[in-house]
């Protein structure tokens, strides 16, 4: 049994993943998908969330599980399972980065971002400088992000969906081939997506490369549209052996002090 955490996207929660949770539960593995600050059930005041306390509360959850994690990231947060590992490298077992950003150090996800001239969601992305966030409108639901979904799905996601902090975007990661690049990476592209396009997320697994990059046909929410597929994706990963010649064996490394 692996235990998988599971991070959702922008404007998104939990509920990105309540298709997945019983189908990696029903091939005996252990699934948690949590809302990050200020997100879903998470009622921090968004003007009060910062890519540290965030980073802290999925760390804080790590810190929790006996033995090791898979970090399941999509989209813009595939910063968030980055910077946890490069704080608790010893605790992960593997990174999975679905249609994710995958920033190398230094770098902002705003920076790769900004390169993805053909995605959709642009356009449709309100600034609420108030409380330092935006939030996406509902008219671009459908064609960005659920194209190939059941129709409920964007009913529900005009409920659920929320404003986001912007913070998170424009910090630098701050990643070392010592703890970050010692967790093997696996990349699952979405040939399909409107929200971060094929053509960034091929360029961003190009520059930092991944141990093995899977592809679905699928929009940017394959949680949703391929939920079978994909699990089944996440179960041959969980089962893949890494091989210590090639991938530190962390049991002997020291954790880093998580200051940030």
């Amino acid at each position: 049994m692996k235990t998988f955490i599971l991070i959702h996207g922008s404007w998104h929660s939990s509920w990105n993943w309540h298709k997945v949770v019983p189908l990696l539960e029903n091939a005996g593995h252990r699934a948690i998908s949590i809302d990050l600050p200020g997100m879903g059930r998470d009622k921090t005041p968004i003007q009060d969330v910062k890519f540290k306390s965030t980073i802290e509360k999925v760390c804080g959850l790590i810190d929790s599980i006996e033995g090791k994690v898979i970090l399941v990231g999509h989209s813009k947060n595939g910063i968030v399972i980055s910077q946890v590992a490069e704080y608790r490298p010893e605790k992960i077992e593997k990174l999975i980065y679905l249609a994710a950003y995958l920033i190398p150090n230094g770098k902002t996800q705003r920076e790769y971002s900004v390169q993805d001239k053909e995605g959709w969601l642009k356009p449709y992305v309100t600034q609420h400088p108030e409380t330092g966030s935006h939030t996406l409108q509902s008219v671009i639901f459908k064609e960005g992000l659920y194209h190939d979904c059941a129709g409920d799905i964007t009913e529900m996601a005009k409920c659920i969906l929320s404003n986001e902090p912007v913070e998170s975007g424009i910090v630098p990661l701050e990643l070392s081939e010592e703890n970050f690049g010692s967790v093997p990476r696996y990349y699952i592209e979405c040939t399909e997506d409107r929200a971060v396009t094929p053509y960034i997320q091929k360029v961003m697994y190009t520059e930092t490369p991944c141990k093995k990059i899977y592809s679905l046909p699928s929009s940017h929410s394959p949680f949703f549209s391929m939920p079978n597929e994909l699990t089944e994706i996440l179960c041959e990963i969980a089962e893949t052996n890494e091989f210590p010649n090639i991938w530190k064996n962390q049991q002997e490394k020291l954790t880093p002090e998580f200051e940030l």
